[in-house]
């Protein structure tokens, strides 16, 4: 009888673990729609055009790179004047849904340009994480890695 009520209770702790962990689906639209939004953000920073910015990050978006960490103010104030970029390209995407309003995104950037005098780094791994806001996918983080 002991050993009984042991494999019950065993029994009844996983299942209600194993019914805590749900799995969030894949979404290619919403994957698609983030990354038309995010090379719409690389776009607008080569032309020098920070409306893409004031609209499509978080009022606490923070940008993290070899630079240190910038708010959306800081970086609205310096996207228009700090670079001059040649070329870009965007490629390996991939996707983790954090919920069902909040996404990690990875992929690898080739740039030309300079940034306040200095040449940008050639090739970076880029994490980005977005979040959804009043139906409107937002970004709310942007941190950028070199690559060798």
């Amino acid at each position: 009888m002991k050993k009984l009520i042991i494999i019950m209770m065993i029994a009844i702790a996983a299942a209600s673990v194993a019914f805590g962990q749900r799995k969030l689906a894949r979404d290619s639209k919403v994957e698609a729609k983030i990354i038309a939004l995010e090379k719409a953000g690389w776009e607008a920073w080569k032309n020098k055009d920070s409306s893409w910015t004031r609209d499509n990050v978080t009022e606490e978006f923070l940008l993290v790179n070899s630079d240190g960490v910038s708010n959306k103010t800081q970086v609205l104030k310096s996207t228009a004047a700090d670079c001059e970029v040649k070329s870009y390209s965007l490629d390996n995407f991939k996707f983790v849904t954090l919920d069902k309003d909040s996404v990690l995104m990875t992929y690898t950037a080739m740039q030309d340009g300079v940034c306040s005098g200095k040449t940008i780094p050639a090739r970076v791994r880029a994490t980005v994480v977005y979040v959804k806001r009043a139906g409107k996918w937002l970004e709310a983080l942007y941190m950028e890695t070199p690559v060798q």
